[in-house]
């Protein structure tokens, strides 16, 4: 019994690859919102019945392509991370960066499904949350690694109130010991990140930006700066 049920397991796994192989290819040709069950199973010569057996919807299916794809992106931000480990903070910070950027430019469709418009009629479940998160608690890390150091420079600027309610909030929510100020910036480096991801993605740069890697490294460790990640300054000279 037991060999018949693992060899029943091993096929549903390649059947629901393929589903998400196949919805991918959708996505490209298509887009978010025209993914469709029916067409799915079509492609795949499999009767529609067949295939709700494996999602029951299309929200379904989309849930688990935005699982997907937010885990692949979070994970090539925790390889960056660990590959930098021992490296200066804006180092570290900016490989953490330029992995989400080679991400999504190898991913186009799947990154604008994430990241791109609202699909019509969806609603993200609770279950995207914690994938979703992986690329900022990867920043966090650099941050929170920098101020254990006590490499991380903080300023004596106060956010406004409201402001560090926020960050209070999310700190707690998330066991993050940064001070608020810092988890404040943190928040907003982390959203322009995804800006110039997103400026590039989408073609916003076209006729404005053409050395698009050089910018964005540079654009991601000002980010760095900004938040009071510091990097070794040049030695000094030899005469």
């Amino acid at each position: 019994m037991s060999a018949i049920r693992g060899a029943r397991e091993r096929a549903r796994t390649e059947v629901t690859a393929a589903i998400k192989e196949e919805a991918r290819r959708q996505l490209a040709d298509r887009g978010a919102g025209e993914l469709s069950l029916r067409a799915v199973a079509r492609e795949l010569g499999m009767v529609s019945s067949a295939l709700y057996r494996y999602f029951p919807s299309r929200d379904d299916l989309l849930t688990a392509l935005i699982i997907d794809a937010y885990d692949a992106l979070g994970a090539d931000a925790e390889a960056a991370l660990a590959a930098t480990e021992g490296s200066d903070p804006v180092s570290r910070w900016t490989a953490v960066c330029r992995a989400v950027r080679a991400w999504a430019l190898g991913h186009p469709h799947e990154y604008a499904l994430i990241y791109g418009s609202p699909v019509p009629g969806y609603a993200a479940p609770q279950d995207t949350t914690g994938p979703a998160a992986r690329v900022g608690l990867a920043l966090i890390a650099v941050a929170r690694d920098a101020h254990a150091a006590g490499t991380l420079r903080e300023t004596s600027e106060e956010p406004p109130a409201a402001v560090l309610a926020d960050a209070r909030s999310l700190g707690e929510r998330l066991d993050v010991r940064l001070p608020p100020p810092v988890l404040g910036k943190l928040v907003a480096a982390w959203a322009q990140l995804f800006g110039l991801v997103n400026f590039e993605v989408f073609g916003q740069f076209q006729r404005v930006v053409e050395a698009r890697e050089e910018f964005f490294t540079r654009a991601v460790a000002d980010l760095a700066r900004g938040i009071g990640l510091t990097a070794p300054g040049p030695g000094p000279s030899r005469p």
